[in-house]
C-alpha cells in the first residue's frame, strides 16, 4: 500500500489554529520513537488559539536530526486549502502534498510533487464529528508513506485519549477510514 519505511520521514502539518494541526503531529512523533531513534515536533502557531495559522513539523529518523526547523518536507498535509500556494514549495521533489477538498479552489503549478485532496471534513461529518478530519489525513499519510506502523499509531492514538473512549472510538475510526481511502486516492 505504499514504500518502505525509509531511515528518515519528515512532514509538514500546516492549517488553523483548532483544526488539529499540532495534536496530530504530536502524535505522529510519539508513535516514531518506538520505531525510529530520534523523533521531533515542533509546533508553530499564532497568539490566537483558534483560527490562526498553524503548523507542526514532525521529522522522525534513525540518524541524528541537525536541524529542527524544514524548509522543505518529504510530505505537506494542508488542512486549510487558501495555503495551497504557500505551502506548495514546501514540498520536496518527488513528495506529496495531502490537502483538504472543502474549500479547495486552486491546484498545484509543479510536475514533480503529487497532489492529492481528500474529502477529509466530509467524511469526518458523515462518521459523526468534523472534528476528526485531521485523524484522516494522518491514515491516509501512514498509508501512503508507511513511515510509522499503524499498530504502533493506533496506540498512541489510544493513549491520547484514554479518558475518553467516545472520543477515542471517532478517532480511530476517521484514522483507519483514512487508511482505507489511500488506496483510491493513488489511482
Amino acid at each position: 500500500m505504499g514504500q518502505q519505511a525509509s531511515k528518515r520521514s519528515d512532514l509538514i502539518i500546516a492549517g488553523l489554529g483548532g483544526q488539529g494541526i499540532l495534536m496530530g503531529g504530536k502524535i505522529l512523533a510519539s508513535a516514531a520513537m518506538s520505531q525510529y531513534k530520534n523523533s521531533l515536533w515542533l509546533p508553530s502557531y499564532s497568539s490566537r488559539v483558534r483560527g490562526g495559522p498553524s503548523e507542526c513539523t514532525v521529522v522522525f529518523s534513525d540518524d541524528d536530526i541537525d536541524a529542527p526547523v524544514l524548509s522543505k518536507a518529504d510530505v505537506v498535509i494542508l488542512v486549510d486549502p487558501p495555503q495551497l500556494k504557500l505551502f506548495e514549495r514546501r514540498v520536496r521533489s518527488g513528495g506529496h502534498i495531502i490537502v483538504e477538498k472543502a474549500g479547495l479552489n486552486e491546484t498545484i503549478e509543479r510536475e514533480d510533487i503529487r497532489m492529492i485532496s481528500v474529502s477529509a471534513l466530509n467524511m469526518a461529518v458523515e462518521m459523526g464529528n468534523r472534528r476528526t478530519s485531521n485523524m484522516i489525513l494522518l491514515g491516509i499519510y501512514i498509508g501512503i508513506t508507511n513511515a510509522i506502523s499503524v499498530p504502533i499509531v493506533e496506540e498512541e492514538i489510544k493513549n491520547k485519549f484514554t479518558k475518553k473512549e467516545k472520543v477515542l472510538a471517532l478517532n480511530l475510526d476517521a484514522f483507519r477510514k483514512g487508511i482505507e481511502e489511500t488506496p483510491r486516492l493513488l489511482n
